[in-house]
């Protein structure tokens, strides 16, 4: 990725630390925004110390000012070029781990803690990005993403948000496939991020049945920089555009790819039968008799989703 032009949205710590690293790796100069600069700068360091060029921007997602002047720069500095954009800023985790209530128990704030820089923060940066890669006629959009797009998870405001952003992704992709842009949005799997790591540690998650669920497969979770491994291997791919618009599990883009995680350790695949098997209660214990390699037909995930 030598001599493209990368932004990576919320890169202080956790995904969007892993994705920044792994751009840098290829060769990629890279825009990375957060709230401080300090941890910014801890990210840029590392980010350099593997290649590339890495540019700490102080940003909050969720004021269009900091956003438009973040793009500006890019513009500024890089002529006018922009190859990737990944959406990934994003505040509510630490909201989502505290609170445990119902929406109608719940502040109203609640939505704005998570879809305010998540959600509206994509959609600005989205608007700005695309108005650099559009006159280019190429450039690819990532939108971190989450199977709690198509069912319950957590609370009300982080589902619909995570459903807005494959939305996001499609309807986007839509209006930019004639430019030559692609749009996508990325699934990780559970991912060993900081913030979760350190929540696992300190709480009794023993009467949380999601957080206990949770604990006893975190070992085995996506490293923070399997992301990137999938975003490098999206970017490089001459055949993008067949994608835009798609929603695009990290499992699935290990099998595509040949992607093994940055430790060596295979994907773990939570689309394979076994694995969303345990989230059904009453049929949970069937899961160890099933092999691995049975794959839910994503029809099937499809009409599961359906509203209708």
């Amino acid at each position: 990725m030598k001599g493209q032009v990368c932004v990576v949205t919320g890169a202080s710590r956790g995904i969007g630390r892993g994705i920044a690293l792994q751009l840098c790796q290829a060769g990629a100069t890279v825009y990375i925004t957060g709230r401080y600069m300090d941890t910014l700068r801890a990210t840029a360091e590392e980010a350099q110390s593997r290649g590339g060029r890495c540019v700490p921007v102080v940003c909050d997602s969720s004021q269009e000012s900091e956003v438009r002047s973040l793009f500006e720069q890019v513009d500024r500095e890089q002529h006018g070029r922009l190859d990737v954009l990944v959406n990934n800023a994003y505040a509510g985790v630490q909201v989502i781990l505290n609170n445990k209530k119902a929406f109608w128990e719940s502040p109203t704030s609640l939505w704005d803690d998570i879809n305010n820089v998540g959600l509206r923060g994509h959609y600005l940066c989205s608007v700005y990005g695309a108005r650099l890669m559009v006159p280019a006629g190429r450039g690819l959009i990532v939108v971190i993403s989450s199977l709690g797009g198509l069912q319950y998870a957590f609370n009300v405001p982080y589902g619909v948000g995570k459903a807005a952003c494959d939305r996001l992704a499609a309807d986007c992709a839509h209006e930019l496939r004639h430019h030559g842009v692609s749009y996508v949005s990325l699934w990780p799997g559970l991912v060993q991020t900081e913030l979760l790591k350190e929540h696992i540690a300190k709480e009794d998650t023993t009467e949380d049945p999601l957080m206990k669920q949770i604990k006893s497969v975190f070992s085995s979770a996506e490293t923070t920089e399997m992301s990137g491994k999938c975003i490098v291997a999206l970017a490089t791919d001459p055949d993008i555009l067949s994608l835009s618009g798609k929603v695009l599990p990290s499992c699935d883009l290990a099998r595509r790819y040949g992607l093994q995680d940055v430790d060596g350790r295979p994907v773990p695949d939570f689309l394979s039968v076994s694995s969303l098997l345990t989230h059904v209660p009453s049929l949970s214990w069937l899961a160890s008799y099933l092999p691995g390699f049975l794959r839910m037909p994503k029809w099937i995930m499809t009409l599961y989703a359906s509203k209708f």
